[in-house]
């Protein structure tokens, strides 16, 4: 049987890094993780190719070849998928769907011929049986959690590694945190399940095997949910793999801000090799997090954490969100105040949106004040319900946080101030990342000769050489995801969005 699976196109987002990727010679951030791990649970003797039309487009050709095509997306990647399923049905190709988007909205999907819901390793063997018998039906639900303990390494070589900048692998399922805007609990639960080390370190042979030299996305929504495992049992093992490889892969991951509490925990995850962390702070706001449930950011200084984080040597990326019902119109500027403080160069600013299956979601169903779904664009201006904040003053403060923290002289000077402090652990061993040469002599033209901010972009080079001269490539890594932030920022449209009410996208 021939299977092909299609992993749909991302919009040009904060999180695409399109215009960073450039400067690389890279055409996506990851390869999708999902789709490879779906192909390593089918038959062997199937044959199996892989489109990811973030890196090539997908032909009919391709497409008649096909006995089933494979589709799993998220949320911001509706309208690719429906461009796809449209194709397959004119071409008389069976679909079989499934992931976040299809798992939260299946009644929106009939037009799909199979929708394997949940997680695939429940999911899926129940279909492939059905199939084998001919008897698969329309659609099939998870009844329990997955043991991660069964999902097979990924089939890497259906991709060419050449077109992506990172490489991924999950570890872990679940947090134990629910935040009420947050849908991770609803598709993972709130109980960590982990690999086992043996596992882990397999995946890791086998992209060392393949001939990956470089940083891998370790994509846990926490990876620090269960910390006693991974100072015991998870960590130490990475650490000696890396130490017996000399160092191949860098490392990087989500985690709650409660690391900070841990001085342990962040100095093996820093020895292992991590060195950038995405934590999600959200809001300054003591009354906002009461209000979404975000425990573990409560009674605590959230500026003191993350100095403790970027000091033990991980660089924090954060995420932030303006919206709350609790929300002052002065939320803006503290917004702006804890992001300049801070030195987050990556700080990815939303509007609140309601997900589906998350308890602000139903929430707002029962106040009526749901308006419809989101796009999944973390920074689309358009919210999926109605605010208690008026929605131009709303509106207003989002850009004036997102126009101000990416101006270039704001954002250099975050740059230089987190560099200032930032002590990475160095090694003996140093691998030079593909493609980071020519990064850096594109980064030269277009930001310090070509670019508004090559005023900024000089500043930043020679205070790197003079003061820090061993993290320049940090350096011009940042000034190159600045370009992309502004990019994107300036591609908002910033009007008519909103219909006669103003309270929703038109």
């Amino acid at each position: 049987m021939n299977i092909l699976l299609v992993y749909p196109r991302y919009p040009d987002t904060f999180w695409s890094f399109r215009h960073a990727l450039k400067f690389i010679g890279k055409k996506a951030a990851f390869p999708p993780l999902g789709l490879l791990t779906v192909a390593a649970m089918l038959p062997p003797v199937w044959d199996k190719r892989l489109v990811d039309l973030n890196v090539q487009p997908l032909s009919d050709r391709q497409l008649r070849w096909a006995d089933y095509v494979f589709i799993s997306a998220m949320t911001v990647q509706r309208r690719s998928v429906d461009d796809i399923l449209a194709r397959c049905r004119r071409l008389g190709i069976k679909t079989v769907v499934g992931g976040p988007l299809f798992t939260a909205a299946p009644a929106e999907f009939d037009g799909a011929d199979h929708l394997v819901l949940g997680e695939a390793e429940v999911t899926l063997p129940r279909f492939l049986r059905d199939l084998e018998r001919g008897r698969a039906q329309h659609s099939y639900a998870a009844d329990r959690w997955a043991d991660v303990g069964e999902t097979p390494i990924p089939l890497w070589n259906l991709i060419d590694p050449a077109h992506y900048a990172a490489m991924n692998i999950q570890y872990s399922r679940g947090c134990p945190f629910d935040c009420e805007f947050c849908d991770i609990t609803q598709l993972f639960g709130r109980r960590p399940r982990t690999k086992g080390t043996a596992q882990l370190t397999a995946e890791l042979d086998a992209l060392y095997a393949w001939g990956w030299r470089n940083g891998i996305f370790l994509v846990d929504d926490n990876f620090i949910g269960d910390k006693r495992k991974l100072k015991r049992e998870t960590l130490p093992a990475m650490l000696a793999w890396m130490e017996q490889h000399r160092y191949p892969f860098t490392f990087f991951t989500e985690a709650s801000i409660d690391l900070a509490d841990d001085p342990e925990l962040m100095d093996l995850m820093v020895k292992t090799g991590f060195e950038e962390v995405f934590i999600g702070i959200e809001t300054p706001s003591e009354e906002c997090l009461n209000e979404t449930g975000k425990v573990q950011n409560k009674n605590r200084d959230l500026l003191a954490c993350v100095r403790k984080i970027q000091q033990a040597g991980l660089q924090v990326q954060g995420g932030f969100i303006v919206g709350f019902d609790s929300d002052q119109p002065s939320i803006f500027e503290r917004q702006i105040r804890f992001i300049q403080e801070s030195g987050i160069a990556t700080a990815m600013v939303g509007m609140l949106t309601a997900l589906r299956g998350t308890r602000l979601h139903r929430r707002l169903f029962k106040e009526g004040r749901l308006l419809g779904d989101t796009s999944g664009n973390n920074t689309a201006v358009a919210l999926n319900f109605i605010p208690r904040m008026k929605m131009e003053t709303l509106v207003a403060g989002y850009r004036n946080i997102l126009t101000s923290i990416y101006a270039p002289k704001n954002y250099y000077g975050r740059v230089i101030g987190f560099l200032r402090e930032y002590r990475p652990l160095k090694r003996g061993s140093f691998h030079v990342k593909s493609g980071y040469c020519g990064a850096f002599f594109k980064a030269i033209v277009m930001l310090g000769v070509i670019g508004k901010e090559r005023l900024q972009f000089w500043k930043l080079f020679f205070w790197s050489v003079v003061r820090r001269p061993g993290l320049l490539p940090l350096a011009i890594t940042f000034a190159i995801y600045g370009y992309h932030f502004r990019k994107i920022t300036e591609k908002i449209d910033w009007s008519g969005m909103f219909d006669a009410r103003g309270v929703g996208p038109t």
